[in-house]
């Protein structure tokens, strides 16, 4: 018995490297790709660490950037940034999986192991099916996206231009990427162009929003139709996601109606639409419809707190993950009220669920204040924006309050880090890399008591 248990462990920590390495891989692969002289608009390399730095945003789906994408990329290079994205969001191993079914291979038990484990499902048995479902809806998605941004653009563009527009900013927006290829009227200015076209905003946030849910909780709602047969997950899910949003409008909108610098001069409903693409584009989508720079102090510190809980599980988005930070809340609640068991929905959380959710949070929040320290340290920056870039990094969000391009070698360095250690996932890594049985497991000191709080 024990030593079947050792080889499932070992095999899940065999999974959680080819999971890390292979992002590795491919932020590699795409980096050498960019730093080819063809791939930037003015026929001259862009460098290693930029191409490096972009490559590590698209794959991670993150969308910070030292170059305004248009402006610096030729259409080899945003075709090969676009790919990144697709990867990335839809995890590589979907990627891998459409070409087997495109070429009738057959996907052997250690590539569906992977699969399972990269799109986190626990049933062998349906990770076939499910991986087909993910791809056909995920690309459904995309092309009702791209179609509607296309007739939107062609108003402005000719049709050509208006197809590339909308099929990038419709994978960008699936995938919670928030590249955005608008540089040729504005360098840098993301969606502020459309801050107030509610077409624009409405439909990118209707593609974020399905990207951030994740694929498993598509499958459920699309299989059991009344809510009330929903799993317990995706019931926390979408109540978590809804909320977080709603609330998320309502603040942004309190602290942000009468700064003249973001929403200020803006009509009503403008304001609403503002507030709520805001709220929207802060789990992890990285689209920029108001200067964040120009936020006040508690706007910023809203916003950071919402980029940290991200978005779901198994889904294009990073970050702390909603019923991670559901979790945490309960588990508090309850340790408050005297109970030692986190209860939802008539259901039990396991220890080792609560134990992960505080890892994560615990391992996050140090990761983005050390790393602002850091990068304080080493730009010139005040606390508040590197805390803001740093937060952005590790959530996989993407948005900037202005202090990326402005940071020295060092610290955007430390940022690819924190998109990688974000998007590849905290627990992942640590399971890949750092999970080892110390010799103390096997045995227990007497108790002790301690003074604690």
């Amino acid at each position: 018995m024990q030593s079947k248990l050792r080889k499932k462990k070992r095999r899940s920590v065999s999974i959680s490297r080819v999971i890390a390495l292979t992002f590795l891989g491919i932020i590699l692969l795409g980096a050498a790709i960019l730093n080819l002289p063809v791939s930037s608009r003015d026929g001259r390399s862009a460098g290693a660490l930029i191409s490096l730095f972009t490559a590590t945003s698209a794959t991670c789906v993150t969308g910070l950037t030292l170059r305004d994408t248009w402006t610096q990329w030729s259409g080899l290079g945003q075709i090969v940034i676009l790919i990144m994205i697709e990867i990335g969001g839809l995890g590589f191993m979907s990627a891998a999986s459409l070409a087997y079914f495109s070429l009738k291979r057959k996907i052997s038990i250690q590539q569906q192991m992977v699969m399972a484990e990269a799109i986190g499902i626990q049933n062998m048995g349906d990770v076939i099916e499910h991986q087909k479902r993910l791809l056909y809806r995920a690309f459904i998605v995309e092309g009702l996206g791209a179609l509607l941004l296309t007739m939107r653009f062609a108003r402005e563009y000719s049709f050509l231009q208006s197809l590339k527009l909308g099929v990038f900013h419709a994978v960008s927006a699936f995938c919670n990427a928030g590249f955005d290829i608008l540089g040729f009227r504005s360098p840098g200015s993301s969606m502020a162009l459309y801050q107030k076209d509610p077409f624009v905003c409405l439909t990118l946030s209707g593609l974020v929003i399905l990207g951030g849910l994740g694929f498993l909780v598509w499958d459920d709602i699309l299989r059991k139709k009344k809510p009330s047969k929903w799993s317990v997950y995706t019931k926390l899910v979408v109540l978590t996601s809804g909320a977080l949003l709603a609330l998320g409008t309502v603040v942004i909108a309190a602290v942000e109606w009468n700064n003249p610098a973001t929403m200020g001069s803006f009509s009503f409903l403008e304001k609403i639409l503002a507030s709520f693409f805001q709220s929207m584009t802060l789990r992890t989508a990285g689209f920029a419809a108001l200067d964040q720079g120009a936020m006040t102090p508690a706007g910023k510190g809203f916003s950071m707190f919402l980029m940290l809980i991200g978005g779901s599980s198994g889904s294009t988005a990073g970050g702390l993950k909603t019923v991670t930070f559901v979790v945490l809340l309960m588990f508090l609640w309850n340790r408050m009220r005297g109970n030692y068991t986190v209860r939802v929905f008539h259901r039990t959380v396991t220890d080792d669920h609560v134990m992960n959710a505080i890892m994560i949070f615990i391992l996050m929040i140090s990761l983005a204040f050390f790393s602002a320290l850091l990068v304080c340290a080493t730009s010139p920056m005040d606390l508040t924006d590197a805390l803001y870039e740093s937060i952005s990094a590790v959530g996989t969000v993407g948005l900037s309050a202005g202090g990326t391009a402005r940071m020295s070698w060092p610290a955007q360095v430390l940022i690819m880090l924190l998109m990688y250690f974000g998007r590849v996932g905290v627990l992942t890594i640590s399971m890949g890399f750092l999970k080892k049985k110390p010799a103390g497991e096997n045995y227990r000191y007497a108790n002790v008591d301690l003074l604690i709080g």
